[in-house]
């Protein structure tokens, strides 16, 4: 799955678009190649290496419930000393027992999950999380519920049936706050309206604040899900703020609000919103909310070893540099503030901007004068 078309195929992904929100779900095709993107082998092997797991990334569910890190964690000693591992003996029991697996934060586990990570974040600009989960028949992990973000469920291996409900809560972007969260979601879910099993191959759209659960038929159960995060309008605020504070008027006294029987301040206030809308509507911002959203989207890991790089400098001669719009703008912005500096230094110092990027901002930079290669 190379890209958002080949998860969603054979649904297109401007047919994808109109869903105005909408569920879907998209059976693997007969005679067409799997959507295969965890096996139990992979697993079974990736969970030997104990060392790379902790009550963080690897918890168990039982009926809702989230068990304990002292019933499944053992204290293991190491070199750097004593250090919380799951103990694989006794994961094993309460697996037996009807626990539900979690594996957390694992869209860096396989070259396979990356990219997909890495496909739907570009797609959505948005931040993106992955989780797997294993379920044994008849035992429900998580009640009904709806996620603060949009998710894609790709079904890896046995059956799975997910129930979606009525309701929907507008664009949630925090848990309920009531005492019991269960019996609140409960409550607001509505009636069952559609019961979607789930196959290896097929894939499941929720769209954030879809009330749904899902429950293990017979035999056990591994699905992968993709969490999509991208920025919402609070992020407008924040940006503002940095952006409003570089202009002389919004550091200076509001009038009482008694002056003038209060038309000094709203004057001052409608002032201070025509420059808020002038902000906004610069196109200085939009790269502003483009390098945030870039910042979502960190460059692949990559390593070379043994291979050694190498460096090459640069420094700035004082001259007027080019223009450079998007995220580049942050990074050339600190390339002039240096006596010098490397461009892979650069690349490293600014990770969430293509590289390619960064190279032709330098380059016309160059040839504009503006900093010289030593």
């Amino acid at each position: 799955m190379k890209t958002f078309a080949d998860l969603i195929h054979p649904v297109t992904p401007e047919a994808f678009a109109g869903l105005r929100g909408e569920p879907l779900h998209i059976p693997a095709e007969p005679g067409a190649p799997k959507r295969s993107i965890m096996e139990w082998a992979t697993l079974n092997r990736l969970l030997t290496q104990v060392s790379n797991w902790t009550p963080a990334n690897l918890k168990l569910v039982h009926n809702g419930e989230p068990v304990a890190a002292d019933r499944y964690c053992i204290v293991a000693r190491t070199e750097a000393g004593p250090v919380l591992r799951p103990s694989p003996a006794k994961v094993e029991v309460l697996l037996a027992s009807g626990a539900s697996l979690i594996l957390d934060e694992v869209r860096d586990l396989t070259p396979d999950i990356q990219a997909l990570s890495e496909t739907l974040g570009q797609e959505f600009a948005a931040l993106i999380g992955a989780n797997l989960y294993c379920s044994f028949g008849g035992v429900q992990g998580f009640g009904t519920h709806y996620d603060l973000h949009d998710v894609f469920a790709i079904h890896c291996e046995g059956e799975k049936v997910w129930r979606l409900y009525r309701n929907r809560a507008p664009d949630p972007v925090a848990p309920p706050s009531e005492a019991d969260p269960r019996a609140y979601y409960t409550a607001t879910r509505g009636p069952l309206v559609r019961e979607v099993v789930m196959r290896p191959g097929d894939v499941l759209y929720l769209p954030r604040g879809w009330y749904h659960d899902a429950l293990a038929t017979e035999g056990v159960s591994l699905h992968l899900t993709i969490s999509v995060t991208p920025l919402y309008g609070r992020i407008l605020f924040s940006l503002l703020e940095q952006a409003a504070m570089q202009d002389p008027a919004f550091r200076a006294w509001l009038p009482p609000a008694q002056a003038e029987d209060g038309k000094a301040l709203s004057a001052h206030l409608a002032r201070l919103a025509d420059r808020l809308a002038a902000i906004i509507k610069s196109p200085f911002f939009g790269d502003e909310i483009a390098m945030t959203q870039a910042r979502l989207l960190p460059r692949p890991p990559r390593y070379a070893l043994p291979e050694r790089p190498s460096l090459t400098f640069y420094r700035p001669t004082g001259l007027m540099g080019p223009i450079t719009r998007g995220p580049a703008s942050a990074a050339m912005d600190w390339a002039y503030s240096q006596a010098s500096f490397a461009i892979e230094d650069l690349s490293a110092q600014f990770d969430f901007v293509p590289e390619a990027a960064l190279r032709q901002a330098v380059a016309e930079a160059e040839r504009a004068g503006a900093l010289q290669r030593l």
